[in-house]
């Protein structure tokens, strides 16, 4: 039954030209490309007898009936959306568009959105699956910087060629939906977030560490940073003090904590969030700085602990290299040591800070604190591997119970006491013991303070309550978490909506009805060299006047970061085109939350961390109705390029094989091509030697190896239906896959096979006659069983997004329907829409030449019928004399005589019968049949 009321079909076959016209390949391909395009003097011919069916006809075709009649725009409410269907939000993890466009592993995630989404409409749900962009940021403006282009221009050009791409693909999306973080449109509700952050005091400004990248002119993420330089371009990164725009996203901590325990998300993901966040519960204590002597310097430096049950075993204090009180702890004699270690430790980023494989160091402060329950006198230490962001920024060390504390206390010859038994007394004296257990050496006369014998639980709340009662501390819950640094010093990006009233400083926010405040054209937009943004160079949208006063202001010359965005999209795609509120409370009711979201794993933490915290603060203030934005979340596998060879030649010229117990590293590495080699066993050698093992692997796809595979070469070689179906048949989606040029030939033959069962056999000409070669003949019961069964896998295979499985059925299918005699149109009917969401031009074709005159986009989904699900037949194994000599296929209700006769007759079995004599016969119905011989009658 058809679910649209879009009009009758009228497509015509296109004269080959017109055809090819859709379909051109793009120019100036790179060499790669030589291995799935072939030249172009043979290619057209290799082509032509290697293409399955014509979709270089099919898919532009389809594709322009889809956007000429806008298949896929979900209505709104109150303009046709009929709201008392369910409803499903599928959504795409919003894309960058880059200058490069697709490759082969991101259609993986939209491909299956896209079979989920056609899948839920076809069942009767209003499906919500919308496209767009999240443009803005230090890749497009680091491009323009490079090449003089603005960054506005290049992105326009990007946005349409990942448009075109994703089109060609036959993406279902409403692309009347589309929106992009760039539009000024778009960014004034990012603008007006901001602003009620900034009312519930979630936004505020800080002096803090920052990754400053001087040729970047920005400040990095931690993530961004690596080995102490850039992520993009490689550039030396130096910590440094600056003024930044926070935003409070640890006064979200605990139910951004709790709300997880909700989520049909993997648990990998909730559990890095959950260490992201890092909740611990402990104690601050407060050491009072000495100088060596024990004479008061009149300091207090207070520590956070999650083992205050250790406190006599602390033998020394760390502080972070950028503690506020290190200039005023480090004593003359040391201070040019500490200085210089400082000075070190601001060219490294916080996660190489804290990686535990690195060599710890560190230097002496030349001061010294009194520990508060042991009286005595023990160093101040400064070292990176404390954070000034984590807790206070100092630590007491505890070697003999924490392995970091353990590896500084031995490089430094700092004392170690064990202050913690295990249970059973047994632990490597040679290895810092973390656990629990009993402790030991831990009392003192002159504190009054013993916790010897108890358990390192009751002992930590024992101390905490010594600490509260004598004023050396307090109980405190602590996070890693740390307030988001929410500002960038560059020019791509969302203008705060502030101002500085010139005369005072006073920071104003600027009114609802100024916004959007739009960013400023500029021509210059390198970074200035002295931390300044770019925006500062446009003096005249700079300097500016209060609305309210008509006094002289400065905006605001930073910019948010690319984060901000992306926070709320899924938001605006409810309600695109709303000039009056960020999204309508009737749409955003009804389609929040988003029930489907894929993506990479990459953004386990930040993307979906900074969503969820700009939701909850939605939630609060009553724009959304609920307090999660995404209900399951789907992360897909990477695809990584076709398996490399490399094979080892010594420096002689000579091969080496890659399990030589020589060593390889003063070997030459050599690429060997596919065609040179070959697998035995497990592993691959040279077809000409195969003493020579080589290595194989597969690696991420990137331009520098040269194994980026062009979607735009695979449409045009295969067609867009053989990309899709391939990149869903590789294996299960959230599993790495590796290309393989060989496996997408594999499912563009089943395409053509399922083509040529439909419509038939070519003409002498290479052409196809119209319509089809399916009947009006009643379906026997073996087809119907045969259908049913597959449609009650594929059904139950994409629900479970396990699409490889699903095509395995299909295909199952179409072997099977090659064996009878006639392809009845009912049943074939069903068969075209289950292959509907994986190849949709295909299946839309053939749904043509069945003779319907609706799209199938909102056909009803064939749903399994049980009566054609029950298996009528058995594999029943047939023994001689006990062994089994083969099986038989028989009714479930097949008689005991049935089964002998038919085992008798079988070509295979009845060589062990004819001529012999029979003892007696075992029968167990549906299980086994087994024959017992006459010796005696068979030797006679």
């Amino acid at each position: 039954m058809a679910l649209t009321t879009h009009p009758p079909l009228r497509l015509h076959a296109r004269p080959p030209a017109l055809a090819a016209a859709f379909h051109r390949p793009l120019r100036g391909l790179p060499p790669r490309r030589a291995r799935l395009c072939r030249c172009a003097d043979a290619g057209k011919a290799q082509a032509q007898a290697r293409r399955a069916y014509p979709y270089d006809e099919i898919e532009p075709r389809w594709q322009a009936h889809w956007e000429e009649r806008r298949t896929f725009r979900t209505p709104d409410i109150g303009e046709g959306l009929d709201t008392s269907k369910p409803k499903c939000y599928i959504l795409d993890m919003f894309p960058y568009p880059s200058g490069a466009g697709l490759h082969v592993g991101h259609p993986l995630g939209y491909t299956a959105t896209d079979i989920l989404s056609r899948f839920k409409r076809m069942q009767g749900f209003n499906v919500l699956h919308p496209m767009g962009w999240d443009a803005f940021g230090l890749p497009a403006e680091q491009y323009a910087i490079q090449t003089g282009t603005h960054p506005k221009i290049t992105t326009a050009r990007n946005i349409d060629r990942f448009r075109t791409q994703l089109k060609s693909l036959g993406f279902s999306y409403d692309w009347d939906r589309e929106i992009s973080t760039t539009e000024p449109t778009y960014y004034k509700w990012t603008q007006r977030i901001f602003l009620q952050l900034l009312k519930r005091g979630l936004a505020y400004q800080a002096e803090v560490p920052v990754n400053w990248c001087p040729a970047l002119g920005t400040v990095l993420a931690n993530e961004e940073v690596i080995d102490g330089v850039s992520e993009r371009g490689g550039y030396p990164v130096i910590r440094k003090p600056m003024r930044q725009w926070m935003l409070r996203i640890t006064s979200y901590a605990d139910r951004l904590l709790e709300d997880l325990d909700d989520l049909d998300w993997p648990e990998s993901i909730k559990e890095m969030q959950r260490n992201w966040i890092g909740r611990s519960e402990g104690a601050e204590l407060e050491f009072c700085a000495v100088d060596q002597e024990g004479h008061d310097l009149g300091a207090i430096l207070t520590v956070y602990t999650t083992r205050p049950d250790t406190i006599f075993g602390a033998t020394y204090l760390v502080v972070a290299p950028e503690h506020v009180s290190l200039p005023s702890l480090t004593s003359e004699g040391q201070r040019v040591h500490v200085e210089e270690y400082t000075e070190v430790a601001a060219r490294k980023s916080e996660l190489e800070r804290t990686e535990l494989q690195k060599e710890k160091t560190g230097v002496f402060s030349g001061s010294y604190a009194k520990n508060p329950a042991t009286g005595e006198i023990i160093p101040i230490w400064v070292a990176d591997y404390v954070l000034a962001s984590y807790g206070t920024g100092a630590i007491m060390a505890v070697p003999a119970h924490d392995s970091r504390d353990h590896e500084f206390a031995l490089k430094y010859e700092l004392p170690i006491i064990k202050v913690v038994s295990p249970p059973n007394g047994n632990c490597d004296p040679e290895e810092a013991y973390a656990d629990d257990g009993i402790m030991i050496n831990s009392s003192s006369s002159s504190s009054g303070l013993n916790i010897n014998g108890m358990l390192s639980q009751d002992a930590a709340l024992k101390v905490t309550d010594w600490v509260e009662s004598n004023g050396f501390g307090k109980k405190k819950v602590n996070y890693k978490l740390r307030d988001w640094l929410f500002a960038r010093q560059r020019y791509w990006g969302e203008p705060f909506p502030l101002i500085y009233l010139d005369d005072t400083n006073e920071m104003v926010p600027l009114s609802e009805n100024e916004l959007p405040l739009s960013l400023p054209e500029l021509d210059d937009f390198t970074p200035t060299g002295t931390g300044e943004p770019p925006l500062t160079k446009a003096t005249d949208w700079v300097k500016t006047t209060d609305l309210l006063t008509g006094r002289p202001a400065t905006r605001e010359t930073s910019t948010m970061p690319q984060w901000a965005g992306s926070c709320w999209y899924y938001l605006r795609f409810m309600d695109p085109k709303n000039s009056s509120t960020l999204v309508d409370k009737a749409k955003e009711s009804y389609w929040g939350p988003v029930d489907i979201y894929v993506g990479g794993a990459e953004h386990s933490v930040l993307h979906l961390l900074y969503a969820r915290f700009w939701h909850k603060v939605l939630y609060d203030i009553g724009v959304v109705s609920t307090k999660e934005p995404f209900k399951c979340l789907i992360n897909q596998g990477l695809i990584l390029g076709e398996v490399e060879y490399t094979a080892y030649r010594d420096n002689e010229g000579r091969w080496i094989s890659a399990d030589s117990s020589s060593s390889l590293a003063d070997c030459y590495q050599e690429k060997v091509s596919a065609d040179k080699i070959t697998k035995v066993g497990d592993h691959y050698v040279l077809k000409d030697d195969p003493n020579i093992r080589l290595n194989a692997r597969a690696y991420k796809m990137s331009k520098s190896r040269g194994n980026v595979i062009n979607p735009d070469d695979v449409v045009s070689e295969y067609g867009a239906d053989s990309l899709r179906l391939y990149e869903m048949f590789m294996g299960p989606l959230r599993d790495s896959k590796t290309w393989s040029t060989g496996g997408i030939e594999g499912v563009h033959r089943f395409l053509g096979r399922t083509w040529r069962l439909v419509v038939g056999a070519p003409l002498p000409d290479g052409s196809y006659k119209d319509g089809t070669v399916a009947t009006d003949d009643k379906p026997t019961f073996e087809q119907l069983r045969v259908l049913h069964k597959c449609i009650a896998r594929v059904s139950e295979e994409i629900q479970e997004t396990r699409f490889n499985t699903a095509i395995s059925a299909m295909m199952e299918f179409v072997n099977a329907a090659y064996k009878w005699d006639t392809q009845p149109k009912s049943v074939i009917d069903s068969f075209v829409l289950l292959l509907a969401p994986f190849a949709p031009h295909l299946a839309e074709e053939l749904w043509f030449r069945l003779g319907h005159s609706q799209s199938l986009a909102y056909e009803q989904f064939p749903e399994a019928k049980d009566e054609y699900l029950k298996e009528s037949e058995v594999v029943l194994p047939v023994q001689i004399n006990g062994k089994t000599r083969g099986t038989i296929l028989v009714d479930k209700e097949c008689s005991e005589d049935d089964a002998f006769e038919k085992a008798a007759s079988d070509e295979k079995l009845s060589k062990y019968l004819d001529g012999k004599g029979i003892k007696k016969r075992i029968y167990v119905p549906g299980r086994i049949l087994n024959v017992i011989l006459d010796q005696q009658k068979a030797m006679t």
